[in-house]
């Protein structure tokens, strides 16, 4: 199972989307321009590892806010998933659905995984940080879940 596309590199602009949020909003990156933004993508909402990463994000948002960083989640839940998701823990960003995989597959972030000896498709747990002109200044492959807002602030040096 080979992986859907190469994921883009630092440096890059990043590729441009569109996507529904959990309020049902369309949602384009384009429309971030001028503002930093960290896009992270997870595997599945409502899981403890995805919960405790978005709980990272919504108690450091005002930090992340205030440094002028936006913060977008991608998964390939849906509409409805990502709403009871965002309520149930207070989520303040957006969350946008992807279950085509059509934004998931632009930053090669779907592709063939390995948990407990079991080898299938899903979504690679990364954080893409783009610049105010959409350039791509950092990836986060592993993201550190629990201390996320923090290390995206760190790797802004806006700490």
């Amino acid at each position: 199972m080979p992986d859907a596309t190469p994921m883009p590199e630092v440096g890059q602009p990043a590729p441009d989307f569109e996507a529904r949020n959990q309020d049902g909003e369309t949602i384009r990156l384009s429309d971030y321009r001028g503002r930093k933004v960290a896009l992270y993508f997870y595997p599945k909402d409502d899981t403890p590892g995805c919960t405790k990463q978005a709980c990272s994000l919504r108690d450091g948002y005002q930090a992340l806010l205030d440094a002028g960083i936006a913060v977008l989640g991608v998964s390939a839940d849906d509409v409805d998933s990502h709403a009871t998701f965002a309520d149930k823990y207070e989520l303040p960003f957006p969350l946008l659905a992807d279950p085509e995989h059509e934004i998931l597959n632009r930053y090669g972030v779907w592709g063939e995984r390995n948990l407990y000896g079991r080898t299938f498709m899903g979504i690679k747990r990364t954080t893409f940080l783009i610049d105010e002109d959409g350039i791509i200044r950092h990836i986060i492959k592993r993201p550190r879940v629990g201390e996320h807002a923090q290390e995206v602030l760190d790797k802004f040096g806006v700490a």
